[in-house]
């Protein structure tokens, strides 16, 4: 849809989210973003989970509230839930007591409409998302897809003016997701909804590129928006077409050089400090990335689309695994390039004794954490430490729950390199015995 000379019917102004602690520094989420849809816009916000992405979206519903700047709909302020603006879930959101009909009158029950008139509007949204003949049925006897199709009918049966979508397709199998969006693009389209734009929160980036007609690049630590690009390709739109392969391109630099904005100034590499919030990824990850970029075809050099493309992985699982690679010098991003580094070669080549060596070499070097860990073992008469004693310093800076999955990962990369030993029944972290 061409977006037409109006004003914004939703506005961010230098919106901020963050969330207070006991006694310690709050944690900012979301920082001084600004934010402008207009009539006939699908904007896509992509970037890696826990970005912030979810938090933003909800503030723009009116789900939670801003703790700094303020979020207008219609040049008016967002503080609740407001008529016009409806949200559709990543997990469903259904009640499993209640049928088809009921989870999508459910969403009307606030408005005021009379039985028959919540009756009409929901029938006719579950006629529109191809549920028809299933009202009766419970969530129990959907698949994921169909329930999807419930949250979605449910979402528009308000006829909204805004679509606000939090990665609804994320936990459906491809064809099943695949068939969804195609179903939602020729709901949007053909104007078969009172909708004037939708805004989507995606990590998947053939799933932005296909739907959007902007897509809003988000960082981390804390959520900001970083770039965003225009696109000016027409729907409907084919993977198999050269332009958007380009368009995949595009995005997949725009990513990597939103990336680039945490390294110091001429550095290939990140520099992270004590607290820094880990990926979660595994060593076998890890270990199985280096050995597909080592392998012949790529020449230790890989192109970001196409590699991902190759390897089916999206883009949260990609860019956590490249993070973790790139803090440990093992590779470096260059112009949309993936490029294994010497040291990554190495490991890619070695035995898994040696491998081992490598990694706990490189931990020592670049994750304070890990060598924070090992000091104070060192220094301890005794040479163990309890896990709650690393706590409490990580929930100076993070949240409890980010806390734990921090130290979590850090004592798993510990242990894989034989640098301590971990008694999961006492929470207790010790150097090896020797003996």
């Amino acid at each position: 849809m061409a977006i037409p000379s109006s004003d914004p019917l939703i506005q961010l102004d230098r919106v901020s989210r963050s969330f207070p602690q006991d006694n310690r520094p709050d944690i900012v989420v979301v920082d001084e973003c600004c934010l402008k849809i207009y009539p006939g816009e699908f904007v896509a916000l992509i970037g890696k989970t826990g970005s912030g992405k979810s938090t933003l979206l909800r503030m723009i519903a009116g789900l939670i509230q801003p703790t700094e700047g303020t979020v207008l709909y219609q040049g008016q302020p967002v503080d609740k839930p407001v008529p016009g603006l409806s949200m559709v879930f990543q997990d469903f959101a259904l009640l499993p007591w209640l049928s088809v009909l009921g989870n999508v009158e459910l969403g009307l029950e606030a408005l005021p409409y009379s039985r028959s008139e919540r009756r009409e509007k929901a029938l006719r949204a579950i006629d529109m998302v191809g549920m028809d003949g299933f009202e009766s049925a419970y969530p129990k006897e959907l698949s994921g897809g169909m329930c999807q199709r419930v949250g979605l009918a449910r979402a528009l049966a308000v006829d909204p003016t805004i679509l606000l979508m939090d990665e609804p397709f994320s936990a459906l199998d491809t064809l099943t997701s695949e068939n969804l969006r195609a179903d939602l693009m020729d709901l949007w389209k053909t104007q078969q909804t009172n909708l004037s734009a939708i805004l989507m929160v995606t990590h998947n980036i053939e799933e932005a590129a296909l739907m959007a007609d902007r897509i809003l690049v988000f960082s981390a630590d804390p959520g900001k928006i970083k770039i965003e690009l225009q696109t000016q390709l027409q729907h409907p739109r084919s993977e198999n077409d050269p332009q958007f392969k380009t368009l995949v391109d595009q995005v997949y630099d725009c990513i990597t050089q939103a990336a680039q904005d945490y390294k110091p100034p001429g550095s290939r590499y990140k520099v992270i400090d004590l607290n820094y919030r880990l990926p979660k990824v595994s060593i076998s990850e890890l270990s199985g990335l280096l050995e597909a970029l080592n392998a012949p075809e790529y020449a230790r050099k890989a192109d970001l689309s196409i590699f991902a493309e190759e390897l089916h992985l999206d883009v949260d699982d990609l860019f956590q695994l490249i993070e973790v690679l790139e803090i440990l010098r093992f590779m470096y991003l260059e112009e949309g390039d993936i490029v294994l580094t010497p040291i990554g070669r190495a490991f890619a080549d070695a035995d898994i004794l040696s491998r081992k060596t490598i990694f706990a070499q490189q931990l020592l070097a670049h994750v304070p954490l890990v060598r924070h860990i090992l000091r104070i073992l060192e220094e301890r008469h005794n040479q163990s430490a309890t896990e709650a004693r690393f706590l409490i310093e990580l929930q100076d800076t993070l949240t409890e729950e980010t806390s734990k999955e921090v130290l979590t990962i850090a004592i798993d990369w510990g242990r894989y390199a034989e640098l301590f030993a971990y008694n999961v029944n006492t929470g207790l972290l010790s150097l090896e015995d020797p003996e």
